[in-house]
């Protein structure tokens, strides 16, 4: 959206789940080092907070851009080992992403 990132996070049952939003900012170590802050609103019940949280932060600082990502993953009894995949799914995705939007020089320059 314009110079910023909306990611859609859905897996299962689409829905709305949790909703992470995250601003780049200079690093409290090291301030030449992109960071990030970000909120997460999470519906009663629902358990995207994590996932919604990890992408907005990362894609936030690792692109410098402001970042909201939406997150409904749903699949009925699934079990711990089951979320853990889910999980895993979910870095490797986060990663793919960033790799994706780095590397091919997808966006233009990032903010100063």
């Amino acid at each position: 959206m314009g110079e910023d990132i909306l990611v859609t996070l859905w897996g299962g049952v689409a829905h709305i789940g949790a909703v992470g939003m995250a601003q780049p900012r200079p690093s409290l170590r090291d301030a030449s080092v992109v960071s990030a802050t970000s909120s997460v609103f999470t519906f009663i019940g629902h358990k995207e907070d994590v996932p919604a949280k990890m992408f907005s932060e990362a894609l936030s600082a690792g692109l410098n851009r402001k970042t909201v990502v939406v997150a409904g993953i749903h699949w009925d009894n699934a079990q711990p080992e089951e979320l853990r995949l889910i999980m895993e799914a979910c870095v490797a995705l986060k990663d793919r992403i960033l790799a994706t939007l780095t590397s091919d020089n997808r966006l233009s320059s990032p903010r100063a």
